[in-house]
């Protein structure tokens, strides 16, 4: 099992940026793929970024290439979401997740989910 728990949501302004941190225990973190998702009311969870077990390897969909960046500290069982340049649309719950296999980009592919953190963007 894994365990994971995310932080860093909150409230900013459209143009504005937040980090999001997701803390893991349970397992050897490095033998993890890493991802985030976000779901907004209404509609299906949706592939934000990953990063592979070693920290070398990024994705991200369109939607967020550039802005956004995935980065995660093996040493300290953490990944983290930097997020810039925020919209309105980017309001969402986000969610990280744990694969043990390769890198993936859809919520069925991931093994351990955290509780979710909300991010919410002003116009």
């Amino acid at each position: 099992q894994v365990q994971l728990v995310e932080s860093g949501g909150g409230l900013v302004q459209a143009g504005g940026s937040l980090r999001l941190s997701c803390a893991a225990s349970g397992r050897i973190f490095s033998d993890y793929v890493m991802g985030w998702f976000r779901q907004a009311p209404g509609k299906e969870r949706e592939f934000v970024a990953a990063i592979s077990k070693g920290g070398g390897n990024t994705y991200y969909p369109r939607s967020v290439k550039g802005r956004f960046t995935i980065s995660r500290d093996n040493a300290k069982n953490t990944v983290y979401l930097q997020m810039s340049s925020l919209r309105p649309e980017d309001t969402a719950v986000y969610y990280c997740a744990a694969r043990a296999g390769g890198v993936g980009d859809s919520p069925s592919a991931y093994d351990y989910w955290g509780q979710g953190t909300q991010v919410t963007v002003s116009s």
